[in-house]
C-alpha cells in the first residue's frame, strides 16, 4: 500500500486539541510576523528593503495552510497580498526572486526552489488559477538559465536541489513537457549526493559544513521520494539506509538528530535546530505518503508530540534555535558557547535566537502535520495520524474525536455517498486493541469496507504502557507510546526587551532566559512506572498543566556539571552512587518540560 496523496485544507479540518494548537500558533509569532518582524514586514519580496531570500517564503509555507485550515479571512487576505506582490514582481522571462538581473549568477537559487514549493502550497489551499502559469514560467526560466550555464547550483541550492521537485512534479502533472524532466535531471546532476558524505556523519566535527548541516539532512531524507518518479528511477528506500546511519551516530530520544548546527554526535547536551524538526516532519509526511511504511508515520508522531512543542513557548510567541534533551537551564553562556557552531544564546527562548531562519520556518510544522492526518489512494482512505480531525469531500465524511496521544480512545463517525475502503493505521506499540468493544489481534492496520449510503460509528481503543528505553552510555529514557517523558526542572523566567540590528524585541516577542529553581540530578531507582491522565487543558502541551504524567521512583546522584560551564549538566554523570533518599516524582511529557532531564541512569 503506497503512493498516497494528500488532501487539501478545504477537505481536512483540525478538531479538538489540534485545532487549539493551531489557534495558539495563529495568535503567536506565526500569525503576526508580517506585522512586527522587519524581514517579513519589509521584505524585498514585496518591494521593501529587507531580506529577499528565504524568510518570506519560509513564513508563507506555514502561514498559508494555517490561515486556510482555520478559515481565518483576515489571514487568508494577508497571505493573498503577499502572493500578489511576489507575482507582480515576476520578470518577463519568468525570474521571480528579488534580485537584479546582473546578480543572478551570484544569487543562491535555493530561494527559487523554496518559493515554487510555497506557490504549490498556495494553489492547494486557494485554487488560484494564476499559480500553475506562474510556476510554469518560473521553472522554465530556471531551466533555461541552468541549461545555458548562466547560473548553476552552489551552496544551499546545491545541497537542497530536491526541494525544487515539489513544484516540478506539480507542474509536470499539468503540462507533461519534456523540459521539466530535463530540469529535474540537471538539478540532480548539479546537486550534492549525500551518500558520499555518510562517513562524515559518524564523528562530529567542530566545523560548519553543508553536508553535515542538520537542516539539509532533515530535508534530504525525502529526496528520493520526491525525485525518483520524474527521474525514471526505482524507489530503493535510500532514506531508510541514511536514517539508520544518522540515528546510530547522532540520535536523540525524540527522533531528532543532534545538530547545533551541524551533526553533533550522541550527546544529551548537544543541540538540535528547530528548523530541522519542522523539515524532518515534512520529510516523514512525504515518505509515508510515498511508501505507506509505518516507520515514517511513527517517527513523525514522536517528532510532533515531543521535539516540536518542547522548543516553542506555550504561547508560541518565542522559540529556541536549538533544544537539548538534558537541558537544565536556558541561560546565555558567559564565555565559550557549548554548541559546536552556534552562538552562546542559541538555546534561549526568543524572537530570533542565534539566527532568524527558524523564526520563519517553524511555522510550517503544525499546519502540514494537520494536513497529513488523512491521505488517499484511489477509493482507499487512510487515517495516517490519529489526531482529532475531520475529513469532508463530495462523497465522504469522516470525523475523528480523540485526545490521542494523551489518551488512546478513538471515535470515528463515517458517512458515505459512494463505496470506499477506510484504513486506520495502528501504532506498533498498541496493546489490547478493541473495535466497538471486541478484542482484536495485533495488527498494523484496521480495514473497513464502507458502502454507499452507509453511516457508521467506529470506536477503537488500545493500551500503552510506560517503559524504559535504553540510550547510549548506559542512560535511559521513559517512553509510553509516542510520548517521551522527562524529569521536569522548575524555572523562573528572566525577560529581556531590547533592540539589535534594527530588530526590536518587546513583550510578547522578547527574549527569555529560563533559570532553574529545582533539582535535576536524578537517577531512576526502579523500572516500574504509572501513567496518570490529567486531561487536556487550553494549552495542549502546557508546561504547567501537562495532559498526562508518569509516576517514577528516583534518587539524587552526584551528576556534576560539564567542564567549564555552570548551567550545563555533564554529558555523563560523574557518579551513580545515591546521595539522597528514594522518592516518587512526576515525569512530564518531553514537549511540556521546557527544562528537563530526559536521558538518565538506572541504579
Amino acid at each position: 500500500m503506497n503512493n498516497f496523496s494528500f488532501y487539501t485544507s478545504d477537505e481536512i479540518k483540525p478538531l479538538g486539541w489540534l485545532r487549539t494548537q493551531l489557534e495558539i500558533q495563529a495568535k503567536g509569532l506565526s500569525g503576526n510576523l508580517d506585522k512586527m518582524w522587519p524581514d517579513v514586514r519589509n521584505s524585498s519580496w514585496i518591494g521593501g528593503d529587507k531580506e529577499g531570500w528565504e524568510r518570506v517564503p519560509y513564513w508563507l509555507d506555514g502561514f498559508i495552510p494555517l490561515a486556510y485550515l482555520l478559515e481565518d479571512e483576515d489571514m487568508i487576505a494577508r497571505a493573498k497580498n503577499y502572493i500578489d506582490a511576489i507575482i507582480s514582481f515576476q520578470k518577463a522571462d519568468g525570474w521571480i526572486c528579488p534580485c537584479d538581473d546582473d546578480k543572478r549568477a551570484s544569487y543562491d537559487t535555493w530561494a527559487v526552489q523554496l518559493i515554487t514549493k510555497v506557490l504549490t502550497v498556495y494553489y492547494d489551499c486557494s485554487k488560484d488559477e494564476r499559480i500553475p502559469k506562474v510556476l510554469y514560467k518560473t521553472l522554465n526560466n530556471y531551466y533555461e538559465l541552468l541549461k545555458s550555464g548562466e547560473i548553476k547550483l552552489f551552496d544551499w541550492g546545491k545541497y537542497r536541489w530536491f526541494e525544487g521537485f515539489i513544484a516540478i512534479n506539480f507542474t509536470y502533472e499539468r503540462y507533461k513537457e519534456d523540459w521539466l524532466c530535463e530540469l529535474a535531471e540537471m538539478l540532480r546532476e548539479q546537486g550534492a549526493d549525500y551518500n558520499e558524505a555518510v562517513e562524515l556523519w559518524k564523528r562530529p566535527l567542530n566545523r560548519w559544513r553543508f553536508d553535515t548541516h542538520i537542516v539539509n539532512l532533515a530535508m534530504m531524507l525525502k529526496s528520493e521520494a520526491v525525485s525518483c518518479d520524474i527521474l525514471g528511477l526505482d524507489y530503493t528506500d535510500n532514506a531508510g539506509y541514511l536514517h539508520e546511519i544518522l540515528e546510530k551516530y547522532n540520535s536523540t530520544p525524540v527522533e531528532t538528530f543532534t545538530g547545533d548546527e551541524c551533526l553533533s554526535g550522541l550527546s544529551p547536551i548537544q543541540g538540535t535546530e528547530l528548523c530541522s524538526v519542522a523539515e524532518q516532519m515534512y520529510s516523514y509526511e512525504i515518505l509515508y505518503a510515498r511508501t505507506g511504511d509505518k516507520k515514517w508515520a511513527e517517527r513523525l508522531e514522536v517528532l510532533a508530540f515531543n521535539a516540536l512543542p518542547a522548543t516553542i513557548s506555550d504561547d508560541m510567541w518565542t522559540h529556541q534555535y536549538v533544544q537539548m534533551s538534558n537541558q537544565i537551564a536556558c541561560e546565555k553562556f558567559p564565555g565559550k558557547s557549548l554548541f559546536r557552531t552556534n552562538g552562546n544564546e542559541a538555546h534561549l527562548f526568543g524572537l530570533e535566537p542565534n539566527f532568524g531562519c527558524c523564526t520563519a520556518n517553524f511555522n510550517q510544522a503544525w499546519p502540514k502535520f494537520a494536513l497529513s492526518t488523512f491521505m488517499y489512494n484511489g477509493s482507499t482512505v487512510i487515517n495516517a495520524v490519529p489526531v482529532p480531525s475531520e475529513l469532508k469531500t463530495e462523497d465522504k465524511y469522516i470525523k475523528l474525536e480523540t485526545n490521542y496521544p494523551f489518551e488512546n480512545s478513538f471515535t470515528y463517525t463515517v458517512e458515505a455517498k459512494s463505496d470506499f475502503t477506510f484504513v486506520i493505521r495502528v501504532p506498533s506499540f498498541a496493546e489490547n486493541i478493541t473495535v466497538n468493544g471486541e478484542k482484536q489481534d495485533a495488527c498494523e492496520r484496521l480495514v473497513f469496507e464502507i458502502k454507499a449510503g452507509e453511516s457508521r460509528v467506529i470506536r477503537i481503543s488500545f493500551e500503552t504502557s510506560p517503559y524504559l528505553q535504553q540510550r547510549p552510555n548506559n542512560l535511559n529514557t521513559v517512553r509510553c507510546g509516542s510520548l517521551v517523558f522527562s524529569v521536569p526542572v522548575e524555572f523562573e523566567k528572566k525577560m529581556y526587551e531590547y533592540e539589535r540590528d534594527g530588530v526590536e524585541r518587546k513583550f510578547p516577542y522578547c527574549d527569555y532566559e529560563l533559570v532553574p529553581v529545582s533539582g535535576w540530578n536524578y537517577a531512576y531507582c526502579g523500572n516500574e512506572f504509572t501513567l496518570d491522565c490529567k486531561g487536556v487543558c487550553d494549552i495542549p502541551f502546557s508546561s504547567e498543566k501537562p495532559p498526562v504524567v508518569v509516576k517514577a521512583r528516583v534518587q539524587q546522584i552526584d551528576w556534576g556539571l560539564e567542564d567549564g560551564y555552570e548551567k550545563v549538566c555533564a554529558k555523563l554523570p560523574q557518579s551513580t552512587k545515591p546521595i539522597g533518599e528514594k522518592q516518587e516524582i512526576l515525569l512530564y511529557p518531553y514537549g511540556c518540560a521546557k527544562l528537563r532531564m530526559t536521558e538518565i541512569p538506572l541504579i
